[in-house]
């Protein structure tokens, strides 16, 4: 009884932490007027080589070939009425991720409200996924410590 106890509270705890992803920004587009984002195309390849050697007393022969095969998927027909910044980002399961955030709203008492999302410069950062939201994670000083952060909302997910 004891052990299914433990086992419920520690798969609980696990559902409840959000862990953070390595993701790739495939994709970015950023403007304060609305627009209409495309997901891009994507291109996949695949390489294999066969080597083969034979050695004799005093030399070695080899030969070797290379075979590549390649996918290209068009740009996604699907199309987004956004606002802000819109990334495409790619996932290591190769599934897609549109993510939006719009200029935030907060009341400060200088009649400047608005400001505008953080973006990444880089384009491999660190993602949490919780519920429709993605909280994106990218370093902005030399040491890797300093770590800014900020919360797009997902507008679609798409397989590979």
């Amino acid at each position: 009884m004891r052990i299914i106890v433990v086992a419920i509270l520690l798969n609980s705890a696990f559902l409840l932490g959000a862990e953070r992803v390595q993701v790739k920004i495939v994709d970015r587009h950023d403007s304060e007027q609305g627009y209409s984002y495309t997901i891009p195309a994507q291109i996949e390849s695949t390489a294999r080589t066969n080597i083969d050697c034979s050695a004799y007393p005093n030399s070695a022969s080899c030969t070797g070939t290379t075979r590549t095969n390649g996918t290209i998927t068009p740009p996604r027909h699907i199309s987004y009425s956004v606002r802000g910044a819109t990334f495409t980002l790619l996932l290591p399961d190769n599934k897609v991720i549109v993510v939006n955030c719009e200029s935030k709203y907060t009341p400060r008492g200088d009649h400047i409200n608005r400001r505008s999302c953080r973006m990444p410069i880089v384009d491999n950062i660190e993602a949490e996924f919780n519920k429709d939201n993605a909280k994106l994670f990218w370093p902005v000083s030399l040491d890797g410590k300093k770590i800014e952060s900020e919360t797009y909302k997902i507008i679609g997910i798409l397989d590979k």
